[in-house]
């Protein structure tokens, strides 16, 4: 564990050290309480002994200040003081337990050892989160898309990194479980992991939730602090408010913060990750959004495609979600009809994979046959996949008295406008970018040649 000593005598600070680091802890031990505060804001410390007489500071004093510091953190009093009194003041004021000095190793091991039984446990439950978390359908990013595998390969190799990442897409597309499994993959996933959403709360309760409040008026630990030495996520970070983009932007760039009503900057060790599903760029020409936030937070942007931008994934995603779902209701469903795999197949999904996933499990609770069909399908979908066929493209529907040309053509821009990248809309289309580019040099000229005939 990392644990910090703080003691004004420096043969206990040595005694402890030796002790500690025997059983290959790491330690770090100071003298007095304005290095133990300084050191508790720099650093995740898992145990933090404490003792009462500090020169002529109580050390009970600071207890708060040094879990405000150290969320993580366990306490634990030393005194050479020791009674009923101190140790029930200790406990009310948020210590763990307390050390009488003379100490024997022996007592130091017992109480480190609980100290460190109690973190495994939580590490245990993490590692039982994450396994329940491997149930689910989407834990791996299996993906027959080839845009989509190469947005994941990108994720992978940066998540090692400590830079910020933007993760761009359409709401439904997953951004935040892409968010998480960055904090798995990387060298962080020990640490805290949260999420601030910004559509919700005042300004000022905002703030605070983020940033924290001065603690000698009675305020909280925000969630820069809290993920010290973890990761934090920042959802739909385009609703940040100018005012505290610029506070926002001390973090992602000095790895500094200031709490609320303090003048302070506090050095803090967090990855920032944040998503959007909002167009960055005209934010910041319209002056709604940073510019040098924006460019901090692009140092590592990662764009993940919407469903219909990859629909050789949605046959792949229903069977996963159908097996998922069918065990979590006892179901024994098996598949889904010709005539319902053809409806999900078509339809465009505006919501994305959530709208898939949530037809899947409504279907199966729905299904009582082995394979799921038309009727078990939303009535909603069916329409909507019923419109989506019979709209035109151009003014032109299927089977319309008009050469094929025009038909592929006016398909062909409007996959680009919605997959806004050549390579994405090649990948869509099922041809090679190159030959797109070559198709489209080709409409151009022939366009060119229309207009100067007329």
């Amino acid at each position: 564990m990392r644990i910090l000593v703080i003691d004004d005598e420096e043969n206990i600070r040595f005694a402890l050290t030796m002790c500690l680091e025997s059983e290959g802890h790491k330690v770090m031990a100071v003298g007095t309480i304005d290095l133990a505060i300084e050191q508790a804001a720099r650093h995740a410390f898992d145990l933090i002994f404490l003792d009462v007489r500090l020169g002529t500071h109580n050390g009970l004093d600071y207890i708060k200040t040094l879990q405000d510091e150290s969320p993580w953190a366990r306490i634990i009093v030393i005194t050479a003081y020791a009674s009923i009194d101190t140790a029930v003041e200790a406990m009310k004021r948020g210590a763990s337990d307390y050390l009488s000095k003379p100490f024997e190793p022996a007592q130091l091991a017992l109480l480190v050892n609980k100290v460190g039984e109690r973190r495994l446990l939580e590490r245990k439950v993490d590692s039982l989160q994450k396994t329940l978390g491997s149930m689910d359908p989407e834990f791996d990013f299996k993906s027959a898309s080839p845009i989509y595998r190469e947005s994941i390969e990108f994720t992978r190799r940066i998540a090692t990194a400590s830079s910020p990442v933007l993760i761009r897409g359409e709401a439904g597309t997953g951004k935040g479980r892409l968010a998480r499994a960055i904090h798995h993959w990387s060298g962080r996933a020990e640490g805290p992991f949260a999420a601030i959403s910004f559509d919700g709360p005042s300004l000022e309760a905002m703030e605070v939730e983020l940033f924290g409040s001065d603690p000698e008026i009675g305020g909280k630990v925000g969630a820069i602090a809290f993920c010290h030495g973890g990761t934090l996520l920042l959802d739909e970070i385009s609703q940040v408010p100018m005012r505290l983009q610029h506070k926002l932007l001390s973090v992602v760039r000095d790895k500094e913060f200031e709490r609320e009503g303090q003048f302070v900057r506090r050095p803090v060790d967090v990855r920032i990750i944040a998503t959007t599903s909002a167009d960055l760029p005209r934010l910041v020409e319209s002056g709604k959004f940073r510019d040098d936030l924006f460019m901090a937070m692009t140092v590592a942007q990662v764009d993940i495609p919407a469903l219909r931008e990859r629909p050789e994934d949605v046959p792949l995603l229903s069977e996963r979600y159908l097996a998922y779902f069918s065990r979590e209701h006892h179901k024994s469903i098996v598949g889904f009809t010709r005539d319902a795999t053809f409806v999900l197949k078509t339809h465009l999904w505006p919501a994305n994979t959530r709208e898939l996933r949530n037809v899947v499990e409504r279907a199966v609770l729905a299904c009582d046959a082995q394979y799921i069909g038309l009727e078990d399908l939303p009535a909603d979908l069916m329409n909507a996949t019923i419109k989506s066929r019979a709209e035109s493209v151009n003014g032109y529907q299927v089977g319309d008295l008009v050469p094929l040309q025009v038909i592929e053509e006016a398909h062909i821009q409007q996959v680009l406008k919605s997959a806004k990248t050549l390579r994405r809309a090649a990948a869509v289309l099922g041809v090679n970018a190159s030959a797109l580019c070559r198709r489209l040099k080709r409409m151009k000229a022939e366009d060119e040649n229309d207009k100067l005939a007329q």
